[in-house]
């Protein structure tokens, strides 16, 4: 990606799953420098021993410090924000915390990066930030926000600031793929939730191309959505089970706190002003300002024609398709070369 050649970027939270992979991407262009940045000095030694790459460069820090933020984004050309807090559960009990990274932190990084004039930064969000009701979606709606919010004022003339929206990835650090394996090695039962919940599956694959799409074309305030396909919890499980060859049972513990049945990646209100790109949605700014007497409307009968773009409604893999997407995912298949029935 010539855009890349010879630029220094920095990705947060740059020892998690995503950060690993898109690190892995970056890696394969003429990128000059790569900045991970995160609180968590034992990954950090992990990755450099593993990577022993000189264009990788490790920064303790954290995005709630405005302070250790500033350090890391002098001379950055593009940034990645991936830090956050997760956990559904988590931040349901821990919800200030969830404010103070995923919002607070997510405003240091964005008004940062314009102080500096970086070019470009996307903020990773969720499926969790449309319609949320979990502490962690309201924090990531919030993100979105606070980036568009950035977006409309002309001190953030010089930088390109926009969002990505996916749904669960598969295999990811806390997601219930590598709970099921880890179950499954353990010949426990499969703790699931309720059978017909429904999920967006993204391989991390995915979401880097999403990431990266966004960032080639993304102008001020866009949210960029990857089109998934999705499954039930119940079939996921059976997949998993049939790969691995193993006959243990399935609990049902229950939907957790902050879970909803199906996840929505794209509002009805947003599709109205959104550009269907082929594998992508492109949602654009709502650029009107507190001038609202300059504007009249009737509503938008389009709006009441159309659903939210969910995980129940989107294409629905069965079992033997969500086992060839599971195969082809590089965890899975080492989980399996040790795996001893």
């Amino acid at each position: 990606m010539d855009k890349l050649k010879n630029k220094t970027i920095l990705v947060t939270g740059g020892t998690g799953s995503f950060g690993r992979a898109m690190v892995d991407r970056l890696l394969k262009t003429d990128v000059k420098e790569i900045r991970i940045f995160s609180r968590d000095e034992l990954k950090q030694e992990l990755m450099r021993i593993e990577y022993k790459e000189p264009r990788l460069n490790f920064y303790i820090g954290d995005v709630r410090e405005r302070d250790s933020v500033d350090n890391v984004m002098k001379g950055v050309d593009y940034v990645f924000h991936a830090a956050a807090l997760k956990q559904v559960p988590s931040c349901e009990f821990f919800p200030i915390q969830a404010v103070m990274t995923n919002i607070m932190g997510g405003h240091n990084v964005i008004q940062s990066a314009i102080a500096n004039h970086v070019k470009t930064v996307v903020c990773l969000s969720t499926d969790k930030a449309a319609y949320p009701i979990n502490a962690m979606g309201m924090t990531k709606a919030l993100l979105e926000k606070v980036a568009q919010a950035a977006a409309r004022t002309k001190a953030c003339n010089d930088t390109v600031v926009a969002c990505v929206r996916y749904g669960n990835v598969m295999c990811s650090r806390g997601s219930v793929i590598p709970l099921f394996v880890d179950q499954i090695k353990r010949n426990q039962p499969l703790t699931i939730t309720v059978p017909e919940m429904t999920r967006f599956l993204m391989p991390l694959r995915d979401s880097v191309d999403l990431v990266l799409f966004a960032f080639t074309n993304a102008k001020p305030g866009d949210l960029f959505v990857k089109k998934a396909a999705a499954s039930t919890i119940a079939d996921l499980a059976q997949a998993i089970k049939n790969i691995f060859k193993s006959d243990v049972p399935v609990k049902v513990i229950g939907i957790r706190h902050g879970e909803k049945l199906y996840e929505t990646l794209v509002t009805k209100e947003e599709l109205v002003r959104s550009e269907d790109m082929g594998d992508y949605y492109r949602v654009s700014l709502d650029s009107r300002n507190l001038n609202y007497n300059l504007y009249f409307t009737e509503g938008d009968k389009k709006e009441a024609q159309i659903d939210d773009y969910h995980s129940h409604n989107t294409k629905q893999l069965n079992v033997k398709q969500i086992e060839e997407l599971l195969l082809s995912l590089k965890y899975v298949q080492n989980e399996l070369k040790s795996y001893k029935p």
